[in-house]
């Protein structure tokens, strides 16, 4: 429950908070966040840097455990980015998370006035147009514990990724509900009251705002809009998409009152999110049956071997009961007790004892005698990680592997005929390469081009310039060259960019084996040889390339992550 507590706390500070801070902010003593951080950076969840504690993309394997278990995105992540390309507006899916709804995916729009939600972001259900919608399938229970989160927290201080709001509204209901146009009482004649004044300009508006009747329009017309209900200038448009009778998710529309009023976007844009959401739901019932679970993972195993090198710094506790999180997935969305057991290793009883914790926590529900994930998993990170990019992935990585070698690292990828550096770890020598993040080379004589050129079908070769005498300046010896490093899996170039500059590269692929960038150390010659290059840095090179594919593949699995 610690542990949980220090995560969430990271995901709040977006990703990053000092030790001192983490101790604040949970009330935990010094001692035991030390404890805390020290397990989560075993398990490859956080990284320490100084008195920082910084979230690492691995900790996205929490929130892959849910969508995986979900199937959701694998199903439809492809007809949401078909729709945001055909209306060239942002595109979410949704799914309830008690009374908020949580974003499982975002296709969203390169522009100025741009959508900043993330996966894995929680937003108040009744300030959202996704949040009617699944109301609708709300009973009384539901709607209490929603009346009793609204009196609590009337400025959804609660849900940081929205604004607060500056006064509180009036749809927080304290006692039985009275809204209508035939209700009586002091809420009734303030909903009266509040539909009497006059609305901003271009919003369309129910009577007073009032939630419970944007979910009794939302069960009667099928969609629901929001018409700036987060934030002046923000509107979207939702429907929901339907498995078995029950809502599986909604889908989104988002765009800005520049571009759409909320009736127009309405009027223009439904059509199309019907035709769209008609599809998903074909997905659906078409889709096959997952695959069987998989073989124990042994990580049981792994928690027991680190609290034995570790002792009392490494919490087993805390490792086995995230461990039991990864034990879902896909094909594994329902699990017994015992199922759960031999997905991790672990005994039943220690098994029962932290499914019961994640139970309490909210994080697993029980349905009979199986376990289900909830989408609260994604609130363990997920949203300020979902953002990661391949140099953010790289960089810790670069650096680890400049410090042990006390060369320069860079990471780059291909742009036209030409490297760009994306990622860069500088030595400080008297004598260093000179190169910035942003920077571009001709890829033909380089070792990072030639690695991403290798790559290719067909490279396409420009004018080869002679920039020293090494430099290979024939088409074919190039392509020779290049099938030479597509086989060794590597490229050495000695001084043909620069006298004096010698560098070796590997490749770093993404989940399906494409070539998305590489890694290199670059070096003045007179430093080692050719072949000290090969036998002492390409070791290091290989394995520090696999620690970044190792985290690209995780953060990547449910989103593209960005080269750039």
């Amino acid at each position: 429950m610690r542990g949980i507590a220090v995560l969430r706390r990271l995901t709040e500070a977006d990703g990053v908070s000092s030790l001192s801070g983490l101790e604040r902010a949970t009330g935990l003593a010094r001692s035991t966040v030390d404890r805390i951080t020290a397990t989560l950076a075993r398990m490859g969840y956080v990284r320490l840097d100084g008195r920082d504690a910084v979230l690492a993309p691995r900790l996205m394997e929490l929130g892959n455990a849910y969508l995986g278990a979900l199937r959701l995105p694998r199903l439809l992540d492809a007809h949401a980015d078909a729709l945001a390309d055909e209306l060239d507006e942002s595109v979410s899916l949704a799914v309830g998370d008690r009374d908020g709804i949580r974003f499982i995916h975002q296709a969203t729009r390169r522009r100025a006035m741009s959508l900043s939600f993330r996966i894995g972001d929680l937003l108040p259900a009744e300030r959202t147009a996704p949040g009617p919608l699944f109301a609708t399938e709300w009973g009384a229970t539901e709607w209490a514990r929603w009346r009793e989160r609204r009196a609590a927290d009337p400025e959804d201080r609660g849900f940081p990724a929205v604004p607060a709001r500056s006064r509180p509204f009036a749809d927080a209901p304290s006692g039985p509900r009275t809204s209508g146009p035939h209700a009586s009482g002091p809420r009734a004649s303030a909903d009266r009251d509040r539909a009497a004044r006059p609305a901003p300009p271009g919003r369309v508006t129910t009577v007073g705002d009032d939630f419970e009747a944007r979910t009794d329009e939302a069960h009667k017309d099928g969609w629901a809009l929001d018409d700036q209900l987060i934030e002046p200038g923000l509107v979207a448009l939702s429907m929901p998409v339907r498995e078995a009778g029950r809502i599986a998710c909604v889908v989104s529309v988002v765009s800005h009152t520049s571009r759409h009023t909320a009736a127009d976007l309405r009027d223009t844009l439904l059509p199309r999110l019907r035709a769209a959401v008609a599809a998903m739901e074909r997905e659906l019932r078409v889709a096959p049956a997952a695959a069987e679970p998989g073989t124990p993972s042994g990580l049981a195993t792994w928690t027991g071997a680190s609290k034995q090198e570790l002792g009392r710094e490494f919490i087993e506790s805390l490792a086995r009961g995230l461990t039991v999180i990864t034990s879902f997935g896909e094909g594994r969305a329902e699990l017994t007790l015992t199922e759960v057991a031999q997905a991790t290793g672990l005994a039943r009883a220690t098994a029962r004892r932290a499914l019961i914790t994640l139970e309490h926590l909210g994080y697993v529900t029980t349905h009979g005698r199986v376990f289900r994930l909830t989408p609260r998993v994604l609130g363990l990170g997920f949203p300020p990680l979902s953002r990661t990019s391949l140099p953010d992935i790289a960089l810790p990585h670069l650096a680890e592997l400049s410090h042990r070698l006390h060369e320069s690292t860079s990471l780059a990828v291909l742009t036209g005929d030409e490297i760009q550096y994306a990622a860069r770890v500088a030595t400080s020598r008297v004598m260093s390469v000179n190169i910035t993040v942003g920077s571009r080379l001709p890829a033909y004589a380089t070792s990072l081009g030639r690695v991403l050129l290798a790559d290719l079908p067909d490279p396409h070769l420009p004018e080869l310039l002679r920039l020293t005498p090494r430099t290979i300046t024939d088409p074919k010896q190039l392509l020779a060259e290049l099938d030479r490093v597509r086989e060794a899996g590597y490229s050495l170039a000695d001084e043909e960019l620069e006298e004096g500059l010698r560098s070796i590269a590997v490749p770093v692929r993404e989940h399906g084996g494409r070539v998305a960038a590489a890694v290199n150390v670059a070096l003045h010659s007179s430093r080692r040889t050719a072949e000290e290059c090969v036998h002492d840095i390409l070791p290091e090179l290989h394995a520090t390339a696999g620690r970044i594919e190792a985290d690209l593949r995780v953060a990547g699995r449910f989103r593209r992550v960005p080269v750039g």
